[in-house]
């Protein structure tokens, strides 16, 4: 295969593979973005409407922790279809749904969907594309998440206002199905080595048991690392609005319009981090340097000294720091992983950044009833910048590895 070819190939697998992450984390935002209507159709209360959303990613990190021994035994494209099929039905049968208990059924299946995309996504990715463009390969897999949760609330709306909120949810599962038609006509694209009975058994022998990887130090560094920074998304994706608008008197579509500038900012970064990821050897000291330039700005909001426009410009400092990082986090942890172990090591890694979204809305809801709406900025900006330490540590740790490996 030439060059050109080559590019091609690795071109299509990005394409694919982000087109099914977007669509996992649009997903995300179904319910979420449908409250206003769920609240009034079936009387429900706030913590009614929260509990939809907290079900949803308790799943979804349960699931993603085994969700990566499945992959490495039934294959990557195999677990990503049945991902997609998850989601199409629940958005399916969240569109009939008689009552509650039928929304926390779906909310569950679609929590079981969402949980395969990770393991299933890095270990296409790592097998399918050459090593030169894997950072440039995590940075558009990242941007395609963000513009999925862009995504969700305007399409979700739109339709509901138009139409219904049953509707809106019939039209998400259609997308998902779509999406879904386009990757089985593509499925050649998407194909890995099959696994062998005598190559597994040599994997055995190579990587040692099955839960092995779980010995390493590197792989709770990272799971730690993803818990942590979790925490800080969750708390912008939750009630950066709210604390923006107490700290500066905000209008709620300045406040809007500031986390929107987050969001945009985070994906340029994640561009630029894709150049910086392909250059780097050390991707533990290029996210120490994003996060400390991204906490430190969060610190500056949380003083509420600055200008209203300087507070919507800081916000988008935030999150081009935060998507720098991105493609240097996840080749951090397609260092640590061991081989043959690929979607197992990313499986419980990821699941914890569904723990800590989980957890974040309960920690910084606390801090906005007992009205201390600057921690809200505090926190996010001491979580990334601890975040910096499990980041140092995992990347010492698998150069040790790495230097003691010939031995």
């Amino acid at each position: 295969m030439n060059k050109e070819q080559t590019l091609q190939q690795d071109a299509k697998v990005i394409g694919l593979v982000a087109t099914a992450h977007g669509v996992s984390h649009f997903s995300q935002l179904l319910l979420a973005s449908l409250f206003p209507w769920l609240k009034v159709a079936f009387d429900l209360s706030y913590a009614q409407l929260g509990l939809l959303m907290t079900v949803f990613f308790i799943v979804s990190g349960v699931g993603q922790a085994l969700a990566g021994f499945v992959v490495d035994k039934a294959g990557a494209r195999t677990v990503l279809f049945a991902g997609l099929a998850c989601l199409g039905t629940a958005a399916l049968a969240m569109s009939l749904a008689p009552n509650y208990g039928m929304l926390l059924a779906g909310s569950m299946l679609a929590g079981l969907g969402n949980c395969v995309f990770h393991p299933s996504d890095f270990t296409l990715l790592n097998q399918r594309v050459s090593l030169s463009r894997l950072g440039h390969a995590f940075s558009v897999h990242g941007i395609s998440g963000n513009l999925g949760w862009a995504a969700a609330p305007i399409f979700m709306t739109a339709i509901a206002a138009a139409a219904g909120w049953r509707v809106a949810l019939f039209s998400a599962g259609l997308v998902a199905f779509a999406v879904l038609a386009l990757l089985w006509v593509y499925r050649a694209v998407l194909a890995t080595p099959a696994a062998h009975p005598a190559a597994s058994h040599q994997a055995a022998v190579q990587d040692g048991a099955l839960l092995d990887f779980m010995r390493l130090p590197s792989v709770w560094l990272c799971f730690a690392f993803f818990l942590i920074t979790a925490l800080a998304l969750g708390g912008i994706q939750s009630f950066s609005s709210s604390s923006l608008r107490a700290l500066y008197g905000m209008s709620l579509p300045l406040a809007t319009a500031a986390f929107t500038a987050f969001m945009l900012a985070s994906a340029a970064g994640m561009v630029l981090g894709g150049f910086l990821a392909a250059r780097a050897s050390r991707h533990d000291r290029t996210i120490a340097l994003a996060f400390t330039f991204s906490g430190a700005m969060a610190l500056i909001v949380a003083t509420g000294a600055v200008p209203v426009w300087a507070a919507l410009v800081l916000m988008g400092m935030v999150g081009l720091g935060a998507g720098v990082a991105g493609p240097s986090r996840d080749l951090l942890i397609r260092a640590s992983a061991p081989k043959n172990a690929t979607g197992r090591v990313y499986g419980v890694v990821y699941s914890g950044l569904d723990a800590g979204v989980a957890i974040a809305p309960l920690l910084f809801g606390a801090l906005m009833d007992a009205s201390r709406p600057a921690w809200v900025f505090i926190c996010i900006g001491l979580f990334q910048m601890l975040a910096i330490v499990t980041a140092i540590n995992v990347g010492n740790d698998t150069s040790k590895r790495a230097a003691a490996a010939p031995a």
